[in-house]
């Protein structure tokens, strides 16, 4: 039988609790002429376990449910990202576009009976408590994770917006599970933020690819090009944590940076899970240098964009090793309340590369440091001032110890202390202006 296909073009990580699912254009497309030929021994066997089930199972199970459980069991085989979605699943899907329940702000996948953070939200309360991309949740308050489906751990980790909810994670370098707090809210994802880190040196922060990333990014680059005298000399593309979002969106990033060529095809075993995206000949830097950061939290479309650049040789890829989530899922509404999500193609970089689990490896590895300013004037270094009788500098200053400047010990944290990798990228940007002069 024949349905009706609505393709949305879904390149996210994995399930979002409490921000926004993104939607691409939708497609229609009958697939009568794409009937597959049914295997009829499978059909009896199928038939005769169904039978049985009926039949002997020691409680009664209705057919719908029977028939249910097997379309699950089907795609449940296939990936983690393909899945039957029932009225309940489908409801969640579509007020996942509205943001209009509590969540906590994380993307999760299911990994070996657990819930694997594949990144925070940036403002969220996942964010705002330490979660990090990478944490294993392992309890939801006082109840397992081992044995739950991820759509049940996603439906306890919903709730009313202001109700409180403990997790139990085990993060890397840790030696004992951490137990954190979340209080759940209305989640509002802002998908871009801007500031001038120095003069003439840009930063833009891109937390999910929505349907107005791009025109957010123009935008977020001619204020910063008004802040700065009408011109950037680099700028910082922060893709970290970023879980992914509208493969268009992906393109309208990349392509504001890239003059020609292709920026990303996708592939699969039907014609229309074949496009290619290639660059119009613009470039909003006017050839400025780019430093994107990435980490494992940076999954899907955060991957086409690194990927395009770093193979355009455009930027320089900062940080750690992608998600490695290289695939591209699509909706089939079967009725009004039900649908399947399944993945239907990979994509792949300018050069022909597939980051399904494999992920984009960054040109400077840039670890996750916690860098501490020092300043107790107890154990300041001895210096010439010090010293008893020392003779003045001759331009009529004095420097007598009780006039001494504390500045240092005043000031705001260092951008080396509050984010080293983006204190890292900064310099790289000044030393390669400085190459370039």
């Amino acid at each position: 039988m024949s349905f009706l296909r609505r393709d949305i073009g879904l390149i996210g990580a994995g399930t979002i609790l409490g921000a926004s699912l993104i939607f691409g254009q939708m497609v229609f497309a009958d697939n009568a002429n794409t009937r597959p030929d049914i295997p009829l021994d499978e059909l009896r066997a199928f038939s005769e376990i169904f039978g049985r089930i009926k039949n002997n199972y020691v409680e009664p199970v209705e057919d719908k449910e029977l028939f249910r459980n097997a379309i699950k069991g089907m795609l449940s085989g296939l990936d983690p990202h393909s899945t039957y979605l029932d009225l309940e699943d489908f409801k969640s899907l579509r007020e996942g576009t509205s943001g209009e329940f509590g969540g906590l702000g994380i993307e999760v996948t299911m990994e070996d009976g657990f819930v694997r953070v594949v990144s925070p939200i940036d403002d969220t309360p996942a964010a705002a408590s330490g979660i990090l991309a990478g944490d294993i949740i392992i309890r939801l308050d006082d109840t397992p994770v081992k044995g739950l489906s991820l759509r049940d751990a996603v439906a306890k980790m919903r709730g009313k917006p202001g109700s409180k909810i403990l997790l139990t994670v085990i993060r890397d370098g840790e030696d004992k599970p951490l137990k954190i707090e979340l209080t759940r809210a209305i989640i509002k994802v802002k998908s871009i933020k801007h500031r001038t880190l120095e003069a003439g040196y840009g930063y833009v922060r891109i937390s999910t690819f929505q349907q107005r990333t791009g025109e957010g990014l123009n935008n977020a680059i001619d204020q910063l090009k008004m802040d700065n005298e009408g011109k950037l000399k680099g700028l910082v593309l922060d893709l970290r944590n970023n879980p992914g979002g509208l493969l268009n969106a992906a393109v309208d990033v990349s392509d504001s940076f890239i003059t020609k060529g292709m920026i990303v095809y996708t592939d699969g075993r039907v014609l229309d899970s074949k496009q290619q995206f290639t660059a119009k000949p613009t470039d909003v830097l006017k050839g400025a240098p780019i430093v994107v950061l990435v980490n494992g939290g940076s999954a899907s479309a955060s991957e086409i964009v690194a990927g395009a650049l770093q193979d355009h040789h455009r930027a320089v890829i900062m940080g750690t090793k992608t998600f490695g989530k290289g695939s591209v899922q699509t909706v089939m509404p079967l009725t009004d309340d039900t649908a399947v999500k399944m993945t239907t193609a990979l994509y792949y970089t300018p050069s022909g590369r597939s980051i399904q689990a494999e992920g984009i490896v960054p040109d400077i590895i840039v670890d996750r440091v916690t860098v501490t300013q020092g300043g107790s004037s107890e154990f300041e270094p001895l210096r010439e001032s010090d010293l008893s009788k020392h003779l003045a500098n001759g331009n009529g200053e004095h420097n007598d110890k009780d006039d001494k400047k504390t500045t240092d010990k005043t000031a705001d944290a260092p951008l080396a202390v509050s984010d080293y990798a983006l204190s890292e990228a900064l310099n790289l940007l000044k030393g390669i202006n400085i190459l370039n002069k």
